[in-house]
């Protein structure tokens, strides 16, 4: 009889019989392990989460009263004789590769990772294993990233020349991840930067967790136009084409998104200017972390699973397409994307009420408030 592996895919998530743990769960389960805060990794209703401790307030803003444990990078904790330990993932602050072992059988669950240091979010570390169950969102070679003080320098330039011009600056980005990344490497010489209150929730519960951030200033009712618009607009994906947004007319509107590497992307999103930036691995960034780990095996769980799964097989890697409902932020935003929608037959559920108020339309000034806003 073939051995039971250490991780199985279900129709709940990633499961640990051994263990009696679930990572990164999408219906409700008993224990759950989380690689990140982002909504489509961490969902309300299981009864006892862990988490890397710079996710806590976040999580605890998002999904509310839990009961969650925290840990530092490295710590192990044991469930029923199974060792858990979580590692950076590099992809946004508190994100986390999970580290099974077992009787010597290691495998590592990646979540949504990138192997650029971004100053910000604690670098990705390659773990050792024997199996490795890896995202590829972006597993094309079309998708390869220019180091991101390329990309901050064309930013700051295009806000000076709106600066010039008279015209203000509004700047997109996900609330969670993309726009600390951004307000850590703007030049603040140019002016103040003013932030829509989904963001202003999520730096405000960042800097709870000891993170320290750039200054920002809210956008409320009291907010004066005029000043706002001298300065730099942080606005997450739902306020496009809002009359939130509207307000600050006349405006250049940038989108920061690996999705803007392809031709047309920015057209589609109706922006001035498309920033390609991406808190994701890219093609050569994905292979060279899948190398580093060593595995005998790997898992891909969403992306672009078939054309990245026949490729590792070319050459030389043991590799294998899995669907799960991950990919729900930058995979979302672009009709460019594979679909993360297991195929018929498979009895996984639709992603459920990952935030009803992303999508709020609101007039200038107003917020989400402290029940507002995901990443997603």
């Amino acid at each position: 009889m073939a051995k039971k592996p250490l991780l199985e895919f279900t129709d709940r998530g990633i499961y640990c019989a051994r263990g009696k743990f679930y990572i990164d769960p999408w219906k409700p389960v008993d224990d759950a392990v989380i690689t990140h805060a982002h909504a489509d990794h961490a969902y309300w209703g299981h009864k006892h989460y862990l988490a890397h401790h710079l996710s806590k307030e976040i999580l605890l803003y998002r999904l509310g009263e839990i009961q969650l444990q925290t840990v530092e990078y490295g710590e192990t904790v044991m469930k029923n004789g199974v060792a858990i330990s979580l590692y950076p993932a590099g992809h946004v602050i508190g994100s986390a590769q999970i580290r099974v072992e077992y009787q010597g059988e290691v495998w590592v669950v990646s979540g949504d990772y990138k192997v650029e240091d971004d100053g910000i979010s604690t670098p990705f570390e390659p773990v050792r294993c024997h199996h490795f169950i890896s995202e590829c969102t972006f597993g094309m070679p079309v998708y390869t990233w220019k180091p991101q003080v390329q990309i901050f320098e064309d930013v700051n330039n295009w806000w000076r020349t709106n600066l010039h011009n008279g015209v203000a600056t509004v700047l997109v980005g996900y609330s969670l991840g993309k726009s600390q990344r951004i307000l850590q490497n703007l030049d603040l010489f140019n002016g103040k930067v003013y932030t829509h209150g989904v963001i202003e929730n999520t730096n405000e519960a960042l800097r709870r967790n000891g993170v320290l951030l750039n200054p920002t200033e809210r956008i409320t009712q009291d907010s004066v136009k005029d000043e706002v618009r001298k300065g730099i607009i942080l606005a997450p994906p739902s306020s496009v084409g809002t009359p939130w947004m509207r307000k600050f007319q006349p405006y250049s509107f940038g989108y920061c998104s690996g999705w803007m590497a392809i031709r047309g992307a920015k057209r589609r999103r109706a922006a001035d200017r498309g920033f390609v930036l991406s808190d994701h691995a890219d093609w050569n960034g994905l292979i060279s972390a899948i190398d580093a780990t060593g595995c005998e095996s790997v898992y891909l769980t969403h992306g672009y699973t078939a054309t990245f799964s026949r490729y590792l097989n070319e050459i030389g890697f043991d590799a294998h397409e899995v669907h799960t409902l991950y990919g729900g932020e930058e995979e979302d935003a672009s009709p460019e994307a594979p679909s993360k929608s297991p195929p018929e037959g498979d009895t996984f559920d639709k992603v459920a009420d990952k935030d009803k108020n992303a999508d709020k339309v609101l007039s200038f000034g107003e917020d989400l408030g402290e029940a507002g806003g995901s990443a997603i």
